[in-house]
């Protein structure tokens, strides 16, 4: 036998391994659900929904303890064989009635991560309005001491135009005096 062969060989097998155990996995649980899609239209009377009590599934370990390790590295699709999808116990009402208190806990988790979260924005926000005021006050300083000093400007502008006037007049005064004394100008 040729190592083309051989190789040809083993992945064949491989690939059949690998169908046989999706097969095992998955078949249970499509068989049970389309046994409940398939309805006769000619069946018209429904019984009413049975309350089973149903045995927890058995477990490889609780069967055979001491085999378990070895058998477990050589025949994995074992283990998957229990991992089947039941219906047992979807009609029965304390099964319900748990599963909603399971419903309830998970809620009143989300709603306190909620809260969580809301409480951390609220924090956030503070802190950015804290320092939004903080910037703000620093800014408001900033121009009252601008306009502190632009009203000191305009009192010194105000006071250097009024000298101005003051001077000119004063200048024209003696202008007036040197034409009356004989000065003729530039």
């Amino acid at each position: 036998m040729s190592r083309r062969s051989s190789g040809t060989w083993l992945r064949l097998c491989l690939v059949i391994f690998a169908v046989v155990s999706a097969l095992a996995v998955c078949g249970p649980a499509l068989y049970w659900r389309f046994k409940k899609t398939l309805r006769f239209v000619d069946s018209k009377s429904s019984c009413p929904p049975c309350i089973c009590d149903c045995p927890p599934p058995l477990s490889l370990l609780k069967i055979a303890p001491e085999s378990a390790g070895p058998l477990c590295c050589w025949f994995p699709f074992v283990w998957l064989a229990n991992l089947s999808v039941t219906d047992c116990g979807s009609n029965d009402p304390d099964l319900k009635k748990e599963m909603e208190k399971q419903f309830v806990d998970l809620l009143t988790e989300e709603l306190k991560l909620q809260e969580a979260v809301a409480e951390e924005h609220t924090r956030h926000m503070n802190i950015t309005f804290g320092e939004a005021k903080r910037v703000a006050s620093q800014y408001q300083r900033e121009a009252e001491k601008c306009i502190a000093a632009i009203e000191t400007c305009e009192g010194a502008r105000e006071r250097a135009e009024a000298l101005l006037i003051k001077e000119r007049k004063v200048t024209t005064i003696w202008e007036q005096r040197a034409r009356q004394m004989g000065w003729e100008g530039e």
